[in-house]
């Protein structure tokens, strides 16, 4: 939200303020004693006027607010000499209300100590050009007024923008803060019913069975407990489909790690879904691995999810405990059934 006049109108004011000035100049072409340097100062103030109204931006460049200025400070003094002051009328004078409005046009463009300057001189030239009676006479009052009021206005925008922005900027935050909460309150609503989900049939024959399980039933929950891990460990590696074969590996006496590290969170949802396949055929194939790993990788690699699967040789790590074979890295890599890196991005 922004306080402000609308661009076109302020535009069109400020042209036809600028327009009825040089109008005043055309008419006094019979009054003044030499042509030429009335039709230089109109020149000047229209270059002037079209520079400081139509250029483009919210603040005036320096270059233009200085172009301004001069201009400000030369039309008196050009127009002055050919103004005779026993026959000084609003034609003849129309340079001073002029600077007045171009005076103003820079305040509204930001340039409050450009405009405050010209205004300042030309009030000073004319009453030592046309006497103290000149500062009422000439306009001079209505210059400064002009220019005050300009400057007051502009104050009060700048500060009641200032305003809105804070505001604004106080509302995002409120915003974001409440986005926030909302989505760790729904987090815990999800992992709670994700995790009654799981538990609950478990948690029924405990309490049918009064405690009294069997051992493959304690070896399921723990089962349970390592797949209710897992929600908080590797939430972004999990679909049903991995589930499924994380506790086929398990049940089977595997041991799975999943570690999501967020190195997903800025895939596309088909990327995501192809990423979970293939996680979930890599484990397929690690049927005989009785250790697997999978994590996730960082932002920057080409790689997305790194699985590893290990088989477990009682034999060897006997041998390599009391010395044997320590030099043989046969049996190392023998150890090692599965290795596979998911791209981050489907092959063209």
């Amino acid at each position: 939200m922004r306080v402000s006049l609308p661009a076109g109108i302020a535009i069109g004011l400020a042209a036809l303020f600028s327009l009825f000035h040089l109008v005043l100049g055309v008419a006094s072409f019979g009054v003044v004693r030499e042509v030429g340097p009335v039709l230089t100062c109109m020149a000047l103030y229209a270059a002037a006027s079209a520079v400081a109204i139509f250029l483009p931006g919210r603040t005036l460049p320096v270059w233009a607010a200085c172009f301004c200025l001069a201009t400000a400070l030369v039309m008196p003094v050009i127009a002055a000499p050919v103004v005779d002051l026993a026959d000084k009328n609003d034609s003849t004078t129309w340079w001073i209300a002029a600077i007045g409005t171009l005076m103003v046009v820079l305040v509204v463009r930001g340039r409050r100590a450009f405009a405050w300057v010209g205004v300042v001189f030309v009030t000073l030239f004319g009453v030592a050009w046309g006497g103290p009676g000149a500062f009422g006479e000439l306009g001079l009052v209505g210059n400064l007024t002009w220019v005050a009021v300009a400057t007051g206005f502009a104050v009060a925008m700048a500060r009641a923008t200032r305003t809105t922005q804070e505001f604004l900027r106080a509302e995002q935050e409120t915003a974001d803060w409440q986005a926030a909460q909302d989505a760790h309150v729904f987090e815990r609503q999800f992992r709670l019913s994700q995790t009654t989900r799981m538990a609950l049939p478990m948690l029924q024959r405990v309490i049918e069975q009064d405690g009294d399980l069997t051992d493959a039933e304690r070896a399921e929950c723990l089962h349970l407990e390592q797949a209710i891990r897992d929600e908080i460990r590797g939430r972004a590696l999990l679909s049903d489909d991995v589930r499924d074969e994380v506790m086929r590996l398990r049940r089977r006496g595997a041991t799975v790690q999943l570690h999501d590290d967020g190195g997903l969170d800025d895939l596309e949802m088909d990327d995501l879904r192809r990423v979970h396949a293939e996680v979930a055929d890599a484990l397929r194939r690690a049927r005989g691995a009785d250790n697997v790993i999978v994590r996730t990788v960082g932002e920057g690699s080409e790689a997305a999810v790194t699985i590893v699967g290990l088989r477990l040789d009682t034999a060897a790590s006997e041998s390599a405990a009391l010395g044997a074979g320590a030099d043989d890295d046969d049996d190392e890599d023998d150890s090692v059934v599965l290795w596979t890196e998911i791209p981050r991005r489907a092959a063209v």
